[in-house]
């Protein structure tokens, strides 16, 4: 897959005039380098330089639109990107520590090569004052500021500004361990900082393609053993664009970043990645069953960011979920509104799942937090009058609750400010929606229904299939 590209730089530059440019940026913010060894880092590092802000008191300035800083803050970090190999151009991220880090910011620089001064692991040190806080990719972002349009984002900061801005430490380069993350653990606290994910793979149709097009940003699939993916950003520039995508098993280390909800992953170059294991195996991982089925859904009439919905397994046997999803027909529509994958989950024998479309929520008012958090408007997230499906990976229909095509409200299917809990007894699933297998709970329902509605926590049992 290619998008336009975004690190664009210009390697088609000859040798002479590459570092050429490299020699006066490096002339007009520091003071020199070692003889003519650009292999070397300059001699321009402090000692006495202190930090006065963390990054969540700099986050805090944020909120929502660019903004300027006007105080005399400084914060720390250590370097965990690299463009020595071309991936990363005109951007340095770093992160809060050189281990165990939940916390990455970038700043944006003009300066090409910029890994002979801020190589891996050096601790730098940023006066914010007069710098413009953003957010890119969902990294909070610092640099200069451009206008286009009217809007004001931030930009690149200039070579001459460099020097008075981002210092480097003079204690030696240290290691940067990456946090170990799982693909369905993923959470936005480590954008922006190194992480190393296990068991991955290439997508088996992009085995041997080149890592990226020539000179196009361009996004290839890794996988896990349970199927879930995460996208590899690799730039048409980079020195490794045209080798090929290795075929084994095993670890990947890059920094990670995200494209609205989707998180993907950005290596320093091929030495991050070791795929030296056997891969998956190719195994029948899709499975359908009449045990799993629709126990409770939730609409409390006291909070409706307390909704829910549990599946409960009936069998003794784990299960995976991959290929199954929930549908929403929303009012009295016969088109999906809204669904719900549950590819990369399993439900445990005699267990119940439970979705929430506001796990945050859900947490603080059952106690425990959801084993998956969908969005709003979701088939988690309806108040009382729609109609649900359970499908298997095969697109067959294994539950129902309510009648496509007609509205809850006022029948025996609506459970607005209520509650719909399957009876005890019910051990298999029903393609037909069949009252009797209901306890049905609301302000305004039909024949049969209690008018009752019910209140979070109390009226509600996630997690217990009585």
């Amino acid at each position: 897959m290619n998008r336009t590209n975004f690190l664009k730089h210009g390697h088609a530059l000859g040798t002479g005039l590459r570092y050429g440019a490299l020699l006066g940026s490096v002339l007009l913010f520091l003071a020199c380098v070692k003889g003519r060894d650009f292999d070397k880092a300059a001699d321009n590092c402090v000692d006495k330089l202190t930090a006065n802000a963390t990054f969540e008191e700099v986050r805090g300035l944020y909120s929502g639109s660019t903004v300027q800083i006007t105080e005399d803050l400084v914060i720390e970090g250590y370097v965990i990107s690299s463009d020595k190999e071309g991936n990363f151009y005109g951007t340095l991220y770093f992160q809060d520590r050189p281990s165990d880090s939940s916390d990455g910011f970038l700043i944006e620089i003009d300066l090409r090569d910029s890994h002979l001064f801020y190589p891996v692991g050096s601790k730098i040190f940023i006066k914010l004052r007069g710098l413009y806080l953003g957010q890119s990719r969902n990294v909070y972002k610092l640099g200069a500021t451009f206008e286009s349009f009217g809007t004001v984002s931030v930009g690149r900061l200039p070579s001459a500004a460099i020097g008075k801005h981002i210092f480097v430490s003079c204690q030696d380069p240290v290691p940067i361990e990456p946090t170990l993350v799982f693909l369905d653990a993923l959470d936005e606290r480590y954008t922006g900082t190194l992480v190393q994910l296990q068991n991955m793979e290439v997508a088996e149709e992009e085995v041997g393609l080149p890592f990226a097009v020539a000179e196009e940003e361009t996004l290839r699939t890794l996988v896990d053993c349970a199927d879930r993916e995460i996208e590899l950003v690799n730039s048409g520039y980079s020195d490794f664009y045209s080798k090929p995508l290795p075929e084994g098993n095993g670890l990947i280390q890059g920094v990670l970043i995200r494209e609205n909800d989707d998180y993907r992953l950005v290596v320093r170059s091929i030495d991050d990645i070791s795929f030296t294991g056997d891969r998956c195996e190719d195994v029948v991982d899709e499975f359908t069953s009449t045990s799993v089925f629709i126990s409770e859904l939730a609409d409390p009439d006291n909070n409706a960011s307390a909704r829910f919905v549990e599946l409960f397994n009936a069998s003794d046997q784990a299960l995976s979920l991959k290929g199954w999803t929930i549908r929403r027909y929303t009012n009295a529509n016969t088109e999906v509104g809204s669904s719900i994958d549950l590819t990369g989950y399993t439900i445990g024998g005699r267990s119940t799942f439970l979705i929430s479309p506001n796990p945050e929520e859900f947490e603080k008012v059952y106690g425990f937090f959801p084993d998956l958090g969908a969005r709003t408007n979701s088939p988690a997230d309806s108040n009382g009058d729609d109609n649900l499906e359970l499908v298997d990976p095969f697109g067959t229909v294994i539950d129902v609750f309510g009648v496509v095509g007609e509205d809850g409200s006022g029948t025996d299917h609506e459970f607005e400010d209520g509650r719909a809990l399957r009876r005890p007894e019910v051990a298999r699933a029903n393609p037909v929606y069949t009252f009797s297998e209901w306890e049905i709970y609301n302000d305004t329902g039909g024949s049969g229904t209690v008018n009752e509605p019910k209140s979070a926590p109390d009226d509600f049992t996630p997690g217990l299939r009585n």
